[in-house]
C-alpha cells in the first residue's frame, strides 16, 4: 500500500469515543521525559499542565472534526480552580501555543522506538529488520507564509496550484505498517534528499524496501556504507545499463553500474562504480522484471 493510500485509510477511521484505549500505549514516563528533554516542563501549578495539553493535541488529531476547545472538554483535562473544572477558551489556545512542537516530537520519536522499531526487531526476516521507505505531499492551509517556506505544483497556464503542499517522506516497518521516522519539508525539494536523512534512524542488521523512483546512487550508496549490514532492495526500471561481473545462478547476476558525473559532482564521496545485484522474476501473465539489491551473497543468510 503507498503511503499516500496508508494516511487516507487512518483518515477516513472511525473517530474513537474516548482516548482511554490511545493512553494505555503511551507510558506517562515518556510524556514527562518529552517535556523534561525539551524545557517544557510546568514550572508552576497551571490549569492545564504542559502533560495535559500533549493529551489535548494527540485529541486534536483524533477527534479531527471537533474544535480545540471542545476536544479540552470531552477529554476533561483541565484541573479543578475556585469557578469549577473549566478555563477560558483563549488559555486552551495559549496552552496549545506554549508547548510548542518540541515536546511533540521527541514523543512521537519515542513512540517510535517503542513501537515501529520493536514491531521491526518482532518479525525479522533471515535476521533482518524489515522497512519500507515511500514518499508523498501533503495540502496544508493556504497563506502566504507556507507558499514562501513550501510551494506549490505547477498549476500550467492557469499558475500555481489552490494549495501550498508538503513532501514528506516515511520509513516504515513493513510487517505492522508503523512509521519509524519521517522527513518533510518543501514541495519544491526532491524526495531523495527527504530519504537520505531518514538512514541514520534505519537500525543495523535491516533490509529496506524502496520504490523505484528511489533508484540513485546518492540514495543508495548512503544507506549500505553509513551503517552495519543495511541493505536496500528495489524493482529495476527498464531503462537501467549495467555491467555483467559475475552470473551468480539462474537470471541471478552481480553487476556494476556506473554513478553519473552529475552526482558526484553533488556529493564528492560518491564512487565511480558500485556493485549490486540483479535477479530477473517474471509473473504469469506479466512482462519479465528486475530486482536489484545490495544483498550480494548468492546463499541465503540463516533464519532468524
Amino acid at each position: 500500500m503507498l503511503l499516500r493510500q496508508s494516511l487516507s485509510a487512518v483518515a477516513r477511521a472511525p473517530l474513537p469515543e474516548t482516548l482511554d484505549n490511545f493512553r494505555s500505549h503511551i507510558d506517562p514516563a515518556w510524556i514527562e521525559d518529552a517535556l523534561i528533554g525539551t524545557g517544557k516542563a510546568s514550572m508552576r501549578r497551571r490549569r492545564l499542565p504542559a502533560e495535559q495539553v500533549i493529551w489535548l493535541v494527540l485529541g486534536m488529531a483524533l477527534f479531527r472534526d471537533r474544535c480545540i476547545v471542545e476536544v479540552a472538554e470531552s477529554l476533561n483535562i483541565a484541573l479543578p480552580g475556585r469557578r469549577g473544572p473549566t478555563v477560558s477558551d483563549s488559555a486552551v489556545a495559549q496552552a496549545r501555543a506554549r508547548l510548542g512542537a518540541e515536546p511533540m516530537e521527541w514523543l512521537f520519536e519515542t513512540c517510535a522506538v517503542h513501537w515501529a522499531h520493536k514491531s521491526a526487531d518482532r518479525h525479522r526476516w533471515k535476521g533482518l529488520a524489515l522497512y519500507g521507505v515511500n514518499g508523498t505531499t501533503l495540502r496544508i492551509p493556504d497563506s502566504p507564509e507556507n507558499r514562501t517556506d513550501f510551494g506549490a505544483p505547477g498549476g500550467g497556464p492557469r499558475g500555481q496550484a489552490a494549495y501550498p503542499q508538503a513532501r514528506l517522506v516515511a520509513l516504515m516497518a513493513l510487517r505492522s505498517h508503523l512509521i519509524a521516522a519521517t522527513s518533510f519539508g518543501a514541495y519544491t525539494i526532491g524526495e531523495h534528499t527527504y530519504a537520505r536523512a531518514l538512514w541514520s534512524q534505519l537500525p543495523d542488521h535491516s533490509l529496506c524496501i524502496l520504490d523505484r523512483s528511489f533508484f540513485a546512487a546518492d540514495v543508495l550508496i548512503p544507506l549500505t556504507r553509513d551503517g552495519s549490514s543495511r541493505h536496500w532492495l528495489i524493482r529495476g526500471k527498464r531503462n537501467l545499463k549495467w555491467c555483467v561481473l559475475e552470473q551468480l545462478g539462474k537470471d541471478d547476476y552481480r553487476v556494476e553500474m556506473t554513478v553519473s558525473r552529475t552526482a558526484r559532482r553533488k556529493e564528492p564521496s560518491l564512487p565511480e562504480h558500485f556493485e549490486l545485484r540483479a535477479l530477473r522474476y517474471q509473473r504469469d501473465g506479466f512482462q519479465p522484471q528486475w530486482l536489484l539489491t545490495s544483498l550480494m551473497d548468492p546463499k541465503p543468510p540463516a533464519s532468524g
